[in-house]
């Protein structure tokens, strides 16, 4: 049998082995897709040695490349890593991000505020550069060519009609929480997406749905991203990416 996974804290919220153990399931795939929640890396030899193929998820995106034998080029851009195989390390998330992105935009989409400057965002911005749309990075502290949420004022808003949440605010278990961005400003021109998928509808896109604006969650993101993890576990996608 084939061994799969995904390493991460927290991961009460992940799909991913729902997802793949209904594909196994479905495909008649002798394969099996566990969950490895850990506190730190230094489980990491013993995992690269017992899986065939596994994901990375928050806080390990960017932590993880230094204890890799190769990145891929693509990944070494983006700087950070969210599939590896065989010790490399891959990034199938801005693809995910991209392909469901697409069918929401609308020209006027040209401009993006992108909250968070983690693993999450380093793909999202790689996705919006590949889609020529320009975009301002938001932090909780303002840095050079970083904006802190205090700076986002109505103008800031009005010029920036894409909204993405890379932040682990709203993820279960801590439903409640929100990126601090001035809602009240948000139109029925806004389209806010939500990298977190679970729940469905975070508080950040119950506030722009509140406000009229068109809404996205990463679950089609996350769908996206494993079936190109798994052509790549499977060495028929490597090229690609």
């Amino acid at each position: 049998m084939r061994k799969f996974g995904i390493i991460g804290k927290p991961l009460e919220h992940s799909y991913s082995a729902k997802y793949f153990t209904e594909k196994f399931i479905r495909d008649a795939i002798d394969a099996e897709y566990k969950l490895y929640e850990i506190d730190n890396l230094s489980s990491l030899p013993e995992l690269m040695a017992e899986l065939d193929g596994f994901n990375v998820t928050y806080p390990y995106k960017m932590a993880i490349m230094p204890h890799l034998c190769a990145i891929d080029p693509i990944a070494d851009t983006i700087g950070a890593v969210n599939v590896v195989s065989r010790g490399v390390g891959y990034n199938t998330d801005w693809i995910g991000f991209k392909q469901s992105l697409l069918p929401h935009l609308r020209k006027e989409d040209t401009h993006a505020l992108v909250l968070g400057t983690g693993g999450v965002s380093k793909a999202v911005q790689y996705a919006l550069q590949q889609l020529g749309i320009d975009y301002t990075l938001v932090s909780r502290h303002k840095q050079t060519g970083v904006l802190s949420y205090d700076d986002i004022t109505t103008p800031v808003m009005a010029a920036h009609t894409l909204i993405v949440n890379c932040t682990p605010l709203g993820m279960l278990p801590e439903i409640d929480s929100l990126p601090p961005i001035p809602y009240e400003y948000i139109t029925d021109k806004h389209l806010l997406y939500d990298c977190v998928y679970n729940p469905a509808c975070t508080a950040f896109l119950n506030q722009g749905k509140a406000h009229g604006a068109r809404i996205i969650n990463g679950l089609q993101m996350l769908y996206a991203q494993a079936d190109i993890a798994w052509e790549i576990w499977n060495n028929n996608n490597q090229q690609r990416i």
